[in-house]
Protein backbone atom coordinates (compact mmCIF):
# COMPACT_ATOMS: atom_id res chain seq x y z
CA UNK A 1 0.00 0.00 0.00
CA UNK A 2 1.13 3.14 -0.91
CA UNK A 3 2.79 5.08 2.10
CA UNK A 4 0.98 8.53 2.93
CA UNK A 5 2.64 11.54 4.98
CA UNK A 6 0.58 13.32 7.02
CA UNK A 7 0.96 17.16 8.47
CA UNK A 8 -0.62 17.37 12.08
CA UNK A 9 -1.54 20.99 11.33
CA UNK A 10 -5.28 21.62 10.41
CA UNK A 11 -8.52 20.41 11.73
CA UNK A 12 -10.83 18.58 9.26
CA UNK A 13 -13.65 21.21 8.88
CA UNK A 14 -10.45 23.37 7.55
CA UNK A 15 -8.20 20.62 5.46
CA UNK A 16 -7.55 22.26 2.05
CA UNK A 17 -7.28 21.38 -1.21
CA UNK A 18 -3.68 20.08 -0.22
CA UNK A 19 -5.59 18.23 2.92
CA UNK A 20 -2.25 18.11 5.03
CA UNK A 21 -1.75 15.00 3.17
CA UNK A 22 0.41 13.61 0.64
CA UNK A 23 -1.03 13.44 -3.16
CA UNK A 24 -4.05 15.51 -1.87
CA UNK A 25 -6.05 11.88 -0.75
CA UNK A 26 -7.17 10.99 2.94
CA UNK A 27 -6.42 6.96 3.20
CA UNK A 28 -7.83 4.71 5.80
CA UNK A 29 -4.70 4.84 7.63
CA UNK A 30 -4.23 8.48 7.50
CA UNK A 31 -7.36 9.28 8.70
CA UNK A 32 -6.92 7.03 11.54
CA UNK A 33 -3.83 8.51 12.31
CA UNK A 34 -5.87 12.13 12.08
CA UNK A 35 -8.59 10.98 14.34
CA UNK A 36 -6.12 10.13 17.24
CA UNK A 37 -4.07 13.67 17.16
CA UNK A 38 -7.43 15.84 16.91
CA UNK A 39 -8.93 16.05 20.18
CA UNK A 40 -12.50 15.60 20.12
CA UNK A 41 -13.24 17.64 23.20
CA UNK A 42 -11.49 20.37 22.35
CA UNK A 43 -11.31 20.53 18.26
CA UNK A 44 -9.89 24.18 17.99
CA UNK A 45 -7.20 24.13 20.14
CA UNK A 46 -3.25 23.06 19.62
CA UNK A 47 -1.62 20.96 21.91
CA UNK A 48 1.41 23.72 21.11
CA UNK A 49 1.22 26.52 23.03
CA UNK A 50 -2.37 26.26 23.71
CA UNK A 51 -3.19 28.09 20.74
CA UNK A 52 -6.21 28.12 18.51
CA UNK A 53 -5.17 25.83 15.24
CA UNK A 54 -5.35 28.78 12.65
CA UNK A 55 -3.08 31.03 15.31
CA UNK A 56 -0.63 28.14 15.24
CA UNK A 57 -0.75 28.09 11.06
CA UNK A 58 0.05 31.20 11.32
CA UNK A 59 2.79 31.15 13.99
CA UNK A 60 4.18 28.69 11.40
CA UNK A 61 4.20 31.34 8.67
CA UNK A 62 5.82 34.01 10.52
CA UNK A 63 8.86 31.36 11.21
CA UNK A 64 9.25 30.64 7.92
CA UNK A 65 8.97 34.28 6.71
CA UNK A 66 11.82 35.09 9.61
CA UNK A 67 14.08 32.45 8.28
CA UNK A 68 13.67 34.07 4.70
CA UNK A 69 14.01 37.58 6.18
CA UNK A 70 17.47 36.58 7.70
CA UNK A 71 18.53 35.25 4.51
CA UNK A 72 17.67 38.38 2.55
CA UNK A 73 19.37 40.38 5.80
CA UNK A 74 23.12 38.47 5.32
CA UNK A 75 22.54 39.40 1.53
CA UNK A 76 21.88 43.04 2.25
CA UNK A 77 24.78 42.97 4.54
CA UNK A 78 27.07 41.80 1.69
CA UNK A 79 25.45 44.44 -1.16
CA UNK A 80 26.13 47.42 1.02
CA UNK A 81 29.57 46.51 2.75
CA UNK A 82 31.58 44.29 0.28
CA UNK A 83 34.19 47.26 -0.73
CA UNK A 84 34.42 47.55 3.10
CA UNK A 85 34.71 43.60 3.73
CA UNK A 86 36.75 42.89 0.26
CA UNK A 87 39.38 45.52 2.28
CA UNK A 88 39.31 44.15 5.74
CA UNK A 89 39.75 40.45 4.30
CA UNK A 90 42.18 41.12 1.55
CA UNK A 91 40.12 40.02 -1.77
CA UNK A 92 41.53 40.15 -4.89
CA UNK A 93 39.95 42.19 -7.22
CA UNK A 94 38.99 39.14 -9.23
CA UNK A 95 37.00 37.63 -6.77
CA UNK A 96 35.27 40.69 -5.98
CA UNK A 97 31.67 39.00 -6.66
CA UNK A 98 32.09 35.74 -5.72
CA UNK A 99 30.95 36.33 -2.17
CA UNK A 100 27.13 36.97 -4.23
CA UNK A 101 27.51 34.69 -6.94
CA UNK A 102 28.86 31.86 -5.08
CA UNK A 103 25.43 31.44 -2.68
CA UNK A 104 23.37 31.64 -6.28
CA UNK A 105 25.65 29.10 -7.75
CA UNK A 106 25.42 26.33 -4.59
CA UNK A 107 21.80 27.44 -3.81
CA UNK A 108 20.50 27.38 -7.63
CA UNK A 109 22.26 23.65 -8.23
CA UNK A 110 20.77 22.23 -4.76
CA UNK A 111 17.22 23.92 -4.71
CA UNK A 112 15.87 20.41 -7.38
CA UNK A 113 17.07 17.84 -5.38
CA UNK A 114 16.14 19.84 -1.73
CA UNK A 115 12.92 19.72 -3.08
CA UNK A 116 12.50 16.48 -4.84
CA UNK A 117 14.08 14.99 -0.92
CA UNK A 118 11.23 17.24 1.11
CA UNK A 119 8.42 15.74 -0.97
CA UNK A 120 9.20 12.18 -0.15
CA UNK A 121 10.27 12.40 3.67
CA UNK A 122 8.82 15.82 4.78
CA UNK A 123 9.53 19.16 4.52
CA UNK A 124 9.81 19.98 8.20
CA UNK A 125 13.25 17.98 8.67
CA UNK A 126 14.68 19.28 5.53
CA UNK A 127 13.31 22.99 6.95
CA UNK A 128 14.95 22.66 10.17
CA UNK A 129 18.36 21.23 9.28
CA UNK A 130 18.36 24.06 6.61
CA UNK A 131 17.78 26.81 9.13
CA UNK A 132 20.67 24.90 11.40
CA UNK A 133 22.73 25.40 8.62
CA UNK A 134 22.03 28.82 7.65
CA UNK A 135 22.70 29.70 11.26
CA UNK A 136 26.07 28.17 11.71
CA UNK A 137 27.26 29.34 8.12
CA UNK A 138 26.33 33.12 8.09
CA UNK A 139 28.13 33.13 12.07
CA UNK A 140 30.75 31.65 10.35
CA UNK A 141 30.92 34.16 7.80
CA UNK A 142 31.28 37.01 10.47
CA UNK A 143 34.46 35.28 11.51
CA UNK A 144 35.79 34.87 8.29
CA UNK A 145 39.63 35.33 8.23
CA UNK A 146 40.30 35.47 4.73
CA UNK A 147 38.24 36.31 1.59
CA UNK A 148 38.44 32.53 0.70
CA UNK A 149 36.99 31.70 4.02
CA UNK A 150 34.09 34.31 2.92
CA UNK A 151 33.65 32.54 -0.35
CA UNK A 152 33.30 29.14 1.20
CA UNK A 153 30.95 29.81 3.88
CA UNK A 154 28.99 31.59 1.65
CA UNK A 155 28.60 28.73 -0.55
CA UNK A 156 27.37 26.46 1.85
CA UNK A 157 25.08 29.46 3.13
CA UNK A 158 23.69 28.74 -0.49
CA UNK A 159 23.40 25.25 0.00
CA UNK A 160 21.20 25.81 3.55
CA UNK A 161 19.09 28.17 1.79
CA UNK A 162 18.02 25.33 -0.72
CA UNK A 163 17.32 23.63 1.90
CA UNK A 164 14.74 25.93 3.58
CA UNK A 165 13.42 27.41 0.76
CA UNK A 166 11.54 24.54 -0.76
CA UNK A 167 10.38 23.16 2.17
CA UNK A 168 9.39 26.35 3.09
CA UNK A 169 6.68 26.68 0.19
CA UNK A 170 5.89 22.98 0.75
CA UNK A 171 4.85 23.84 4.69
CA UNK A 172 2.84 26.88 3.91
CA UNK A 173 0.61 25.00 1.13
CA UNK A 174 0.17 22.52 3.65
CA UNK A 175 -0.33 24.54 6.70
CA UNK A 176 -2.73 27.25 5.39
CA UNK A 177 -6.20 26.83 3.57
CA UNK A 178 -6.36 28.00 -0.05
CA UNK A 179 -7.78 31.44 -1.29
CA UNK A 180 -7.08 34.43 -0.18
CA UNK A 181 -5.50 33.33 3.54
CA UNK A 182 -2.71 31.15 1.07
CA UNK A 183 -1.93 34.11 -1.19
CA UNK A 184 -1.78 36.31 1.69
CA UNK A 185 1.04 33.25 3.20
CA UNK A 186 2.70 33.62 0.25
CA UNK A 187 2.80 37.32 0.31
CA UNK A 188 4.25 37.43 3.82
CA UNK A 189 7.11 34.55 2.64
CA UNK A 190 7.61 37.09 -0.09
CA UNK A 191 7.41 40.46 1.84
CA UNK A 192 9.78 39.23 4.52
CA UNK A 193 12.60 39.73 1.66
CA UNK A 194 12.89 43.16 0.80
CA UNK A 195 12.59 43.72 4.48
CA UNK A 196 15.53 41.69 5.76
CA UNK A 197 17.84 43.32 2.50
CA UNK A 198 16.67 46.82 3.19
CA UNK A 199 17.42 45.99 7.19
CA UNK A 200 20.69 44.69 6.29
CA UNK A 201 21.52 47.92 3.83
CA UNK A 202 20.65 49.96 6.79
CA UNK A 203 22.66 48.02 9.58
CA UNK A 204 25.03 47.33 7.39
CA UNK A 205 26.00 50.95 6.55
CA UNK A 206 25.45 51.73 10.26
CA UNK A 207 27.59 49.18 11.73
CA UNK A 208 30.79 50.32 8.96
CA UNK A 209 30.41 53.75 9.85
CA UNK A 210 30.77 52.75 13.68
CA UNK A 211 33.47 51.19 15.92
CA UNK A 212 31.31 47.59 15.37
CA UNK A 213 32.58 47.30 12.11
CA UNK A 214 30.95 44.98 8.87
CA UNK A 215 30.82 41.60 10.88
CA UNK A 216 28.18 42.62 13.96
CA UNK A 217 25.63 42.21 11.19
CA UNK A 218 25.97 38.69 10.48
CA UNK A 219 26.77 38.02 14.81
CA UNK A 220 22.99 38.88 14.90
CA UNK A 221 21.81 37.09 12.03
CA UNK A 222 22.86 34.16 13.05
CA UNK A 223 21.84 34.30 16.54
CA UNK A 224 18.41 35.46 15.37
CA UNK A 225 18.52 32.31 12.87
CA UNK A 226 19.52 29.68 16.16
CA UNK A 227 16.77 31.46 17.76
CA UNK A 228 14.23 30.92 14.64
CA UNK A 229 15.16 27.39 14.48
CA UNK A 230 14.68 26.84 18.34
CA UNK A 231 11.08 28.48 17.49
CA UNK A 232 10.57 26.21 14.45
CA UNK A 233 11.27 22.90 16.37
CA UNK A 234 8.36 24.00 18.47
CA UNK A 235 6.06 24.91 15.87
CA UNK A 236 6.68 23.45 12.46
CA UNK A 237 4.11 20.69 12.24
CA UNK A 238 5.22 17.45 12.99
CA UNK A 239 4.99 14.35 10.07
CA UNK A 240 3.71 11.26 11.20
CA UNK A 241 3.84 8.18 8.47
CA UNK A 242 2.28 5.10 8.84
CA UNK A 243 4.02 2.16 9.64
CA UNK A 244 2.83 0.03 6.83
CA UNK A 245 4.00 0.10 3.26
CA UNK A 246 7.41 1.26 1.85
CA UNK A 247 9.81 2.31 3.94
CA UNK A 248 11.44 5.71 3.84
CA UNK A 249 14.74 4.16 2.22
CA UNK A 250 12.94 2.28 -1.07
CA UNK A 251 10.36 5.74 -1.11
CA UNK A 252 13.72 7.85 -1.94
CA UNK A 253 14.88 5.06 -3.89
CA UNK A 254 11.75 4.57 -6.33
CA UNK A 255 9.93 8.19 -6.01
CA UNK A 256 12.83 10.47 -6.76
CA UNK A 257 14.04 10.69 -10.33
CA UNK A 258 17.57 10.43 -9.35
CA UNK A 259 19.10 10.79 -12.95
CA UNK A 260 16.75 13.72 -13.73
CA UNK A 261 17.91 15.50 -10.65
CA UNK A 262 21.49 15.17 -11.41
CA UNK A 263 21.38 16.27 -15.01
CA UNK A 264 19.84 19.31 -13.66
CA UNK A 265 21.93 20.11 -10.98
CA UNK A 266 25.38 19.13 -13.11
CA UNK A 267 23.85 21.86 -15.87
CA UNK A 268 23.07 24.29 -13.30
CA UNK A 269 26.33 24.08 -11.67
CA UNK A 270 28.49 24.46 -14.78
CA UNK A 271 26.80 26.89 -16.15
CA UNK A 272 26.67 29.16 -13.44
CA UNK A 273 30.30 28.33 -12.23
CA UNK A 274 31.44 29.55 -16.19
CA UNK A 275 28.97 32.93 -15.33
CA UNK A 276 30.37 33.71 -11.90
CA UNK A 277 33.90 33.37 -14.17
CA UNK A 278 32.88 35.75 -16.58
CA UNK A 279 31.45 38.54 -14.21
CA UNK A 280 35.20 38.65 -12.87
CA UNK A 281 36.30 38.90 -16.06
CA UNK A 282 35.22 38.45 -20.05
CA UNK A 283 38.57 36.76 -20.88
CA UNK A 284 38.18 33.84 -18.72
CA UNK A 285 35.55 31.93 -21.94
CA UNK A 286 38.79 31.48 -23.37
CA UNK A 287 40.25 29.19 -21.00
CA UNK A 288 39.92 25.45 -21.90
CA UNK A 289 37.93 24.10 -18.25
CA UNK A 290 35.47 27.34 -19.05
CA UNK A 291 34.60 26.24 -22.77
CA UNK A 292 34.23 22.70 -21.75
CA UNK A 293 32.14 23.74 -19.03
CA UNK A 294 29.72 25.97 -20.67
CA UNK A 295 29.24 23.34 -23.50
CA UNK A 296 28.84 20.77 -20.57
CA UNK A 297 25.60 22.53 -19.72
CA UNK A 298 24.38 23.20 -22.78
CA UNK A 299 24.40 19.69 -24.12
CA UNK A 300 23.10 18.63 -20.71
CA UNK A 301 19.75 20.74 -22.16
CA UNK A 302 18.60 18.28 -24.47
CA UNK A 303 19.82 15.16 -22.13
CA UNK A 304 17.40 16.85 -19.76
CA UNK A 305 14.54 16.67 -22.29
CA UNK A 306 14.99 13.45 -23.76
CA UNK A 307 15.29 11.95 -20.24
CA UNK A 308 12.33 13.28 -19.21
CA UNK A 309 10.46 12.22 -22.28
CA UNK A 310 12.02 8.70 -21.59
CA UNK A 311 10.69 8.43 -17.54
CA UNK A 312 7.16 9.80 -18.82
CA UNK A 313 6.49 7.24 -21.75
CA UNK A 314 7.59 4.49 -18.89
CA UNK A 315 5.32 5.60 -16.32
CA UNK A 316 8.18 6.51 -13.98
CA UNK A 317 8.87 9.30 -12.02
CA UNK A 318 9.96 12.64 -13.78
CA UNK A 319 11.63 15.25 -11.87
CA UNK A 320 9.59 18.06 -14.41
CA UNK A 321 8.28 16.42 -16.76
CA UNK A 322 7.78 18.14 -20.03
CA UNK A 323 4.12 18.52 -20.58
CA UNK A 324 4.18 20.93 -18.19
CA UNK A 325 6.15 23.38 -20.36
CA UNK A 326 4.61 22.68 -23.69
CA UNK A 327 0.72 22.69 -22.04
CA UNK A 328 0.25 24.75 -19.60
CA UNK A 329 1.63 28.47 -21.15
CA UNK A 330 1.07 30.16 -18.25
CA UNK A 331 3.43 27.84 -16.18
CA UNK A 332 6.35 28.72 -19.33
CA UNK A 333 5.57 32.41 -19.39
CA UNK A 334 5.80 33.14 -15.66
CA UNK A 335 9.13 31.18 -15.82
CA UNK A 336 10.71 33.37 -18.37
CA UNK A 337 9.46 36.32 -16.30
CA UNK A 338 11.00 35.47 -12.87
CA UNK A 339 13.70 34.89 -14.57
CA UNK A 340 13.72 38.35 -15.98
CA UNK A 341 11.96 40.69 -13.55
CA UNK A 342 14.85 38.51 -10.68
CA UNK A 343 17.84 39.74 -12.74
CA UNK A 344 16.32 43.31 -12.94
CA UNK A 345 15.40 44.07 -9.43
CA UNK A 346 18.57 42.34 -8.12
CA UNK A 347 20.96 44.02 -10.62
CA UNK A 348 18.97 47.67 -10.16
CA UNK A 349 19.84 47.38 -6.08
CA UNK A 350 23.35 46.32 -7.01
CA UNK A 351 24.58 48.77 -9.85
CA UNK A 352 22.49 52.01 -8.02
CA UNK A 353 24.02 51.44 -4.92
CA UNK A 354 27.17 51.24 -7.27
CA UNK A 355 26.56 54.77 -8.67
CA UNK A 356 25.02 56.14 -5.12
CA UNK A 357 28.58 55.04 -3.95
CA UNK A 358 31.09 55.25 -6.75
CA UNK A 359 29.69 58.26 -8.71
CA UNK A 360 27.96 60.22 -6.50
CA UNK A 361 30.56 59.53 -3.87
CA UNK A 362 28.15 59.00 -0.55
CA UNK A 363 29.05 56.49 2.34
CA UNK A 364 27.80 53.62 2.69
CA UNK A 365 24.81 54.90 4.82
CA UNK A 366 23.95 57.00 1.94
CA UNK A 367 23.54 54.35 -0.06
CA UNK A 368 21.45 52.27 1.45
CA UNK A 369 18.94 55.31 3.19
CA UNK A 370 18.51 56.05 -0.80
CA UNK A 371 17.84 52.31 -1.55
CA UNK A 372 15.48 52.34 1.12
CA UNK A 373 12.24 53.23 -1.08
CA UNK A 374 13.17 50.37 -3.00
CA UNK A 375 12.81 48.10 -0.25
CA UNK A 376 9.97 49.32 1.34
CA UNK A 377 7.91 49.62 -1.73
CA UNK A 378 8.56 46.07 -2.55
CA UNK A 379 7.19 45.49 0.88
CA UNK A 380 3.78 47.07 0.23
CA UNK A 381 3.53 45.53 -2.69
CA UNK A 382 3.91 42.06 -1.46
CA UNK A 383 1.51 42.79 0.97
CA UNK A 384 -0.93 43.99 -1.30
CA UNK A 385 -0.63 41.36 -3.92
CA UNK A 386 -1.15 38.78 -1.48
CA UNK A 387 -4.38 40.12 -0.28
CA UNK A 388 -5.99 41.28 -3.50
CA UNK A 389 -4.66 38.86 -6.03
CA UNK A 390 -7.67 36.69 -6.54
CA UNK A 391 -9.83 39.86 -6.99
CA UNK A 392 -7.52 40.97 -9.92
CA UNK A 393 -6.89 39.47 -13.30
CA UNK A 394 -3.29 37.78 -13.17
CA UNK A 395 -2.58 39.14 -16.57
CA UNK A 396 -2.82 42.76 -15.68
CA UNK A 397 -1.69 43.15 -12.43
CA UNK A 398 1.74 41.50 -14.03
CA UNK A 399 1.89 43.77 -16.88
CA UNK A 400 1.19 46.77 -15.61
CA UNK A 401 3.75 46.19 -13.10
CA UNK A 402 6.06 45.06 -15.30
CA UNK A 403 5.52 48.19 -17.61
CA UNK A 404 6.09 50.44 -14.49
CA UNK A 405 9.16 48.88 -13.10
CA UNK A 406 10.25 49.24 -17.20
CA UNK A 407 10.77 52.80 -15.94
CA UNK A 408 12.82 52.34 -13.21
CA UNK A 409 16.55 51.37 -15.37
CA UNK A 410 15.39 53.50 -17.96
CA UNK A 411 15.31 56.66 -15.33
CA UNK A 412 18.81 55.70 -13.78
CA UNK A 413 19.87 55.19 -17.73
CA UNK A 414 18.89 59.08 -18.40
CA UNK A 415 20.42 60.27 -14.59
CA UNK A 416 22.72 63.24 -14.55
CA UNK A 417 24.78 62.18 -11.45
CA UNK A 418 24.49 66.23 -10.64
CA UNK A 419 21.15 66.16 -10.17
CA UNK A 420 19.97 65.77 -6.89
CA UNK A 421 18.31 62.42 -5.52
CA UNK A 422 14.51 63.26 -5.90
CA UNK A 423 14.82 64.31 -9.57
CA UNK A 424 14.94 60.65 -11.05
CA UNK A 425 16.64 58.66 -8.58
CA UNK A 426 14.10 58.94 -5.90
CA UNK A 427 11.18 57.39 -8.81
CA UNK A 428 13.60 54.83 -10.10
CA UNK A 429 13.93 53.58 -6.70
CA UNK A 430 9.71 53.31 -6.06
CA UNK A 431 9.44 51.34 -9.52
CA UNK A 432 12.52 49.21 -9.40
CA UNK A 433 10.74 46.31 -7.38
CA UNK A 434 7.08 46.53 -8.73
CA UNK A 435 7.30 43.77 -11.50
CA UNK A 436 9.56 41.25 -9.16
CA UNK A 437 7.27 41.27 -6.10
CA UNK A 438 3.86 41.20 -8.16
CA UNK A 439 5.30 37.81 -9.47
CA UNK A 440 6.38 36.66 -6.62
CA UNK A 441 3.13 36.00 -5.28
CA UNK A 442 1.59 35.62 -8.65
CA UNK A 443 4.68 33.57 -9.91
CA UNK A 444 4.70 31.06 -7.11
CA UNK A 445 0.66 30.68 -7.22
CA UNK A 446 0.73 29.43 -10.67
CA UNK A 447 3.79 27.06 -10.37
CA UNK A 448 2.34 25.71 -7.56
CA UNK A 449 -1.07 24.82 -9.12
CA UNK A 450 1.14 23.71 -12.08
CA UNK A 451 2.47 20.59 -9.60
CA UNK A 452 0.65 17.61 -8.20
CA UNK A 453 -0.41 18.24 -4.35
CA UNK A 454 2.49 15.81 -3.09
CA UNK A 455 5.28 17.78 -4.72
CA UNK A 456 4.68 21.00 -3.45
CA UNK A 457 8.13 21.16 -2.33
CA UNK A 458 9.31 20.66 -5.96
CA UNK A 459 7.07 23.07 -7.25
CA UNK A 460 9.41 25.63 -4.82
CA UNK A 461 12.29 24.60 -5.54
CA UNK A 462 11.24 25.44 -9.48
CA UNK A 463 10.02 28.68 -9.08
CA UNK A 464 13.22 29.71 -7.10
CA UNK A 465 15.66 27.97 -9.25
CA UNK A 466 14.58 29.87 -12.12
CA UNK A 467 15.13 33.03 -9.34
CA UNK A 468 18.64 32.06 -8.76
CA UNK A 469 19.21 31.66 -12.34
CA UNK A 470 18.06 35.41 -12.94
CA UNK A 471 20.21 36.23 -10.12
CA UNK A 472 23.16 34.48 -11.98
CA UNK A 473 22.46 35.69 -15.42
CA UNK A 474 21.84 39.20 -14.52
CA UNK A 475 24.67 39.92 -12.08
CA UNK A 476 27.18 38.08 -15.01
CA UNK A 477 25.49 39.73 -17.96
CA UNK A 478 25.31 43.49 -16.62
CA UNK A 479 28.75 43.40 -14.94
CA UNK A 480 29.96 42.27 -18.15
CA UNK A 481 28.49 45.05 -19.99
CA UNK A 482 29.95 47.69 -17.59
CA UNK A 483 33.23 46.55 -17.27
CA UNK A 484 33.73 46.71 -20.76
CA UNK A 485 31.94 49.79 -21.55
CA UNK A 486 33.76 51.22 -18.99
CA UNK A 487 37.25 49.77 -20.51
CA UNK A 488 36.60 51.06 -23.85
CA UNK A 489 35.73 54.77 -22.46
CA UNK A 490 37.74 57.38 -23.89
CA UNK A 491 38.47 58.01 -20.01
CA UNK A 492 41.93 57.60 -18.98
CA UNK A 493 41.53 56.74 -15.20
CA UNK A 494 39.29 54.08 -15.46
CA UNK A 495 39.06 54.11 -12.16
CA UNK A 496 36.77 57.69 -12.09
CA UNK A 497 33.49 58.63 -11.57
CA UNK A 498 33.17 59.65 -15.44
CA UNK A 499 34.62 56.52 -16.22
CA UNK A 500 32.18 54.08 -14.50
CA UNK A 501 29.41 56.31 -15.07
CA UNK A 502 29.67 55.00 -18.94
CA UNK A 503 29.62 51.46 -18.10
CA UNK A 504 26.44 52.13 -15.19
CA UNK A 505 24.48 53.52 -17.88
CA UNK A 506 25.50 50.86 -20.68
CA UNK A 507 23.87 48.26 -18.09
CA UNK A 508 20.88 50.52 -16.98
CA UNK A 509 19.72 50.54 -20.74
CA UNK A 510 20.49 46.78 -21.25
CA UNK A 511 18.01 46.24 -17.77
CA UNK A 512 15.26 48.25 -19.77
CA UNK A 513 15.28 46.63 -22.99
CA UNK A 514 15.31 43.12 -20.74
CA UNK A 515 11.64 44.83 -19.01
CA UNK A 516 10.34 45.21 -22.47
CA UNK A 517 11.33 42.10 -23.32
CA UNK A 518 9.20 40.65 -20.12
CA UNK A 519 6.17 42.38 -20.87
CA UNK A 520 6.05 41.15 -24.22
CA UNK A 521 6.34 37.32 -23.45
CA UNK A 522 3.37 38.43 -20.32
CA UNK A 523 1.29 39.62 -22.94
CA UNK A 524 1.73 36.98 -25.33
CA UNK A 525 1.75 34.19 -22.84
CA UNK A 526 -0.42 35.28 -20.40
CA UNK A 527 -3.42 36.67 -22.33
CA UNK A 528 -6.23 33.74 -21.43
CA UNK A 529 -5.29 33.58 -17.85
CA UNK A 530 -7.68 35.21 -15.65
CA UNK A 531 -7.46 35.17 -11.45
CA UNK A 532 -5.48 33.03 -9.77
CA UNK A 533 -5.29 32.54 -6.26
CA UNK A 534 -9.23 32.13 -6.08
CA UNK A 535 -10.68 29.38 -3.41
CA UNK A 536 -11.21 26.09 -4.35
CA UNK A 537 -14.98 24.65 -3.65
Amino acid sequence: MRQETVLLLMPPMELSQYDGVAGGQVTPDAAASLVQVHDPVQPTRSKIFGLPRKSRAWMVVTQLAGINFITSFSTGLLTIGLPTIAADLKLDNSLLVWPSSVYALTGGTCFLIAGTVADVIGPRIINLTGCFFLAVFILASGVSRTGIELIMFRAMQGIASALVVPSSISIVSAAVEDGRPRNLAFGILGLSMPLGFSLGLVLGGVFEDSSLGWRAGYYIGGAVSFLLWLVGIRTLPAVRSPSEGPSMLQRLAKEIDWAGAAIASICLAAFSYVLAMLSSDILEIKKPANIVLLSLSMALIPAFIMWMNRQEKLGKPALIPNYIWKKNRAFTTVCIMVLLSNAVMNCMELFCSLFFQDVQGTTALGASLRLLPNLLMGTFINLITGTIVDRVPAMYAVLISSGLCAGAPLLMALINPAWPYWYAAFFAQLLAPLSGDVLFTVGLIIVSDSFPTRTQALAGAVFNTVSMLGVSVGLTTMSVISTTVTEDSDVSDKASPEALIKGYRASFWTLFAWMVVACLVGGVGLRRLGKVGVKKD
